[in-house]
This record gives structure tokens, sequence and C-alpha cells, in this order.
């Protein structure tokens, strides 16, 4: 055969190749999402096979508590605790209560976390799961109060319990009594570790506020997802109050792992096998 026409046979095998293999041909205008971080566009579908994780850059999307849960408890083993419990307006903050009530309707949830009792690999957890859809996940009265209460739960039952974090900190909305929440959940999860049972904080991108400030940062293990802003205050206001440049990839994961604040960054394709696995080291067997 001639040369030149094996060399095109070639080259129009590779092209066909390559247009098979892009993953961008199925996303459209109406059903797409942009990576904010290599700015690479994908299909919803193609997103949620990758567990909402960026196939090119490894960007870690935002997912909501529902898709968290899915991703981690054995199908058929989630029971809600205190699903309803909704906080109100207790400082009669202007137009908070519609607020809430919109996002209430828009999310599905009844406040910015999920707690519920369900299996890993057949092992029994309490799951805590902030929820960034709703005020950033910040941490009002009905949030401090269903995490105290989930805690409480675990101890009673004698059961771990896994917290996720992603939030904005405390909701300002509430005041002084969001604050109050900071004591409220660290001393429930005191008396949990009082009893020996094991506490996983596993932080998400954004951690901030006075829920880094209490139970987030008391975990017996603390994970966390690659590239997360995990801190008190911001960077940039960091940066205005101390009037100094910051280090590069400050307050991200990976800075914290480095500087012994966390024990592990985890991507989240490897989230259920490390929890399962950290289960098993700590004595926990099916049940």
């Amino acid at each position: 055969m001639n040369p030149f026409a094996q060399k095109k046979i070639f080259l129009e095998a590779l092209q066909a190749l390559r247009l098979k293999k892009k993953p961008k041909e199925t996303a459209t205008k109406t059903d797409a999402s942009v990576c904010p971080s290599c700015k690479e566009s994908f299909s919803k579908n193609a997103l949620e096979k990758s567990l909402f994780v960026c196939p090119d850059c490894g960007h870690h999307f935002s997912i909501s508590a529902q898709t968290r849960l899915d991703m981690l408890l054995d199908a058929k083993s989630v029971r809600f605790l205190n699903r309803r419990l909704q906080g109100g307006n207790p400082l009669n903050f202007p137009s908070y209560e519609a607020k809430l009530a919109a996002l209430r309707s828009e999310t599905g949830i009844y406040e910015a976390v999920v707690t519920a009792v369900g299996k890993i690999g057949g092992v029994k957890v309490v799951v805590c799961v902030l929820d960034s859809r709703f005020l950033m996940g910040s941490m009002g009265t009905a949030v401090g109060e269903k995490i105290t209460r989930a805690v409480e739960y675990a101890t009673h039952a004698r059961l771990p319990i896994i917290i996720f974090s992603a939030s904005g900190g405390a909701r300002m909305q509430e005041g002084i009594l969001s604050l109050f929440q900071m004591a409220k959940t660290a001393a429930a999860l005191e008396r949990h570790a009082d009893a020996g049972l094991l506490y996983i904080s596993f932080l998400t991108h954004p951690t901030t506020g006075g829920v880094t400030a209490s139970f987030a940062s008391l975990g017996d293990v603390i994970l966390a997802e690659p590239r997360a802003l995990i801190g008190f205050a911001g960077p940039r206001v960091i940066e205005q109050t101390i009037r100094q440049t910051l280090p590069d990839g400050f307050q991200r994961s990976e800075y914290l792992l480095e500087h012994g604040f966390v024990d592990a960054i985890i991507p989240r394709g490897e989230m259920r096998e490390a929890i399962s696995r950290l289960l098993a080291l700590h004595g926990r067997t099916t049940a």
C-alpha cells in the first residue's frame, strides 16, 4: 500500500478516536458546569460520574449534604435524625424568616446541617453534613442543636460520629446566640470523647469562622479534601490586619497538613474507603 495512503488512514483513525474521547461534546449551554480552577467545562453527567471532581485538574466541586450521604453510607441504611428541626428568628432580624423559607423550598432541607445514622460497610455510625447551599452552611441555633443532639445520640448508642464541615462560620442573623453553639457542640463532643468513642472531623471547602473554632477542630482524626480553604478569618482579612503577605497556599489543606493541623488529605473518590479503614482500626465491626 502507498505509504502516504497508510498515513492518511492512520491520521483519520486517530482523529476519530480523539473525537470519541472528548468528554465535553455532550455539554450544552443548559447542561454544563465550568470548573472554577481550570475553567474547563463538563456535562453534569460527566461530573456525576467523577463524584463532582474536575476530571482535568482535580478541583472538588461543592456537593449537597444528601449527595455526600449517598456517596458515604450503605444503600438503604440511612435514618435521618431530627430532620424537621428548624430555627426561627430570635433577634427579629429583618427579612430573615423569608430568606429561611425560600432556602427550605429551594434546597429541600430544613437547616444548614443534615444529621443521620447509617452504615459504612456494615458499620453503624452517626453522620452530620453541613450544606453550603443553605446560608453558606452557617451555624445558627438550629444547626448547633442538631449537631449536639446527633453527638448525644452517638454517645448514648456508643457509636462513632463523623462530621463533614463546610461553613462560613457563625450565622450573623442570630448574633451571640449562634456563638453559644460553639461551646454547646464542644461540650457534647467532650462527653462523647470521655465515653471512649471515635470522632472523625472531615473538613471540606470552605471551613471557616466559628465552625473551625469549635467542633471542626476537635476530631480525634481530622481529614480534609484537597485544596479546601480552612481557617478562622479569611486570608484577605488577615493580610489587611497584619499588613503582611501570606505564604502561598496559606489556609489550604496541603499547608495545614504540612503544619500538623490536618492528619490526612483524602480525595473524594477515596473518602468512603479511608473512613471505613479508620473505623476498622478503631475496633468498629459490622453491626
